[in-house]
């Protein structure tokens, strides 16, 4: 059953904190009706208000059924809006259009970003020598199938310390030489000048 409170009781439900999650038909566009799937796993139909696409997966904000005392101490006919995860807690209603229902899709990638692909996670690793003295440390991207694993992760900061540091050498498997390098010794050495 959908229940409107200003159908169902002829006012607005009351403002204040004892109305958080709770609203009336005011919103732009106009609800449809969808099956909401609560925590115990009952299912109703509640109104569907809009729908959002984030980087995880889809959003609903459906108004649930409920009721609230007013503050004369009488039961009202009320919804509570929430978003949930589709469709997980969201069901779609044999027969009934969604087209109407107001949806926010994310932004298309960049062409820069998809000619370049994904980006390599950030921070630096070093793989220190296996034995005493100076020699032998390499420093690598996180990513890198060389770097060790659960090595602390270094700042750009500090791995261009380290990269000071002699004997230290840097990954050209994993692109640190081309990445590190420039910043080390200048853009300069690049063109041969």
């Amino acid at each position: 059953m959908i229940i409107s409170p200003r159908r169902a009781c002829g006012q607005r439900p009351a403002a204040g904190p004892a109305s958080r999650g709770r609203h009336d038909d005011d919103s732009p566009g106009r609800p449809a009706g969808a099956g909401a799937v609560l925590p115990d796993g009952q299912e109703l139909t509640a109104r569907l208000w809009s729908r959002r696409q984030t980087p995880r997966g889809w959003l609903y904000e459906v108004g649930l059924p409920a009721y609230r005392n007013t503050e004369d101490g009488d039961v009202q006919a009320a919804e509570y809006r929430v978003w949930v995860r589709a469709p997980e807690h969201v069901r779609p209603v044999d027969g009934v259009s969604y087209d109407v229902v107001p949806t926010e899709r994310l932004p298309p990638p960049s062409p820069v970003r998809e000619a370049l692909g994904p980006r390599r996670p950030s921070g630096w690793v070093l793989q220190k020598a296996g034995g005493r003295g100076p020699g032998g440390a390499v420093l690598h991207a996180v990513d890198c199938t060389e770097a060790p694993q659960n090595a602390p992760l270094l700042t750009l900061e500090r791995a261009l310390d380290v990269a000071e540091q002699p004997g230290t050498r840097l990954c050209s498997m994993c692109g640190a030489a081309q990445e590190l390098d420039p910043v080390l010794r200048g853009f300069d050495h690049i063109d041969g000048g």
